[in-house]
């Protein structure tokens, strides 16, 4: 009985840890270093979460996103909102997303971005979609989304939206 309490507590206080994460720290794999990534709570039965990061490539040699898994999606991809004739338009990148040498792609409202299709539940402010970015040169880098507080977030909780490192707003 002690032993089950013990696992019990310690699957409690590691199930939560990733939750603390600091969304202002980046994740760095290599040359590639993913920061303020976040996601936006959902309501009930959505089927659908967003996510959004900036990629910075620090290296001489540009890499691709090719895919992206998670813990709370059925499949997750890769996409690019844009103006097209004064429509904006969404468009799945099924071949990935180049990280340019020396450059930065920032993940945004209105321009790239993930989704997270087909929810096994919905995503509760403060809680987090922990993601699995793969790269063709950087290999698997392990990501967590917290939740922002609010459902019309354009920034992870805590940051001024337009004070984002590689995500300004206009």
């Amino acid at each position: 009985m002690k032993y089950r309490l013990l696992f019990c507590a310690s699957v409690l206080i590691g199930a939560t840890a990733p939750l603390a994460a600091d969304p202002q720290m980046p994740v760095v794999a290599g040359t590639l270093k993913i920061e303020n990534a976040f996601t936006r709570p959902t309501l009930g039965g959505a089927t659908v979460a967003v996510g959004y990061m900036t990629i910075v490539n620090t290296g001489t040699v540009a890499d691709t996103l090719l895919s992206v898994t998670s813990d709370v999606s059925a499949t997750t991809e890769i996409h690019e909102s844009k103006m097209v004739g004064g429509v904006m338009e969404m468009d799945e990148l099924p071949k990935g997303l180049a990280i340019p040498a020396g450059g930065t792609v920032a993940f945004k409202p209105g321009s790239y971005h993930l989704m997270f299709v087909g929810l096994k539940q919905a995503v509760k402010p403060g809680a987090a979609i922990h993601a699995t970015l793969a790269f063709a040169k950087a290999g698997r880098i392990a990501v967590t989304f917290p939740a922002a507080d609010s459902f019309g977030a354009m920034a992870p909780s805590g940051m001024d939206p337009n004070n984002m490192n590689g995500m300004k707003m206009q």
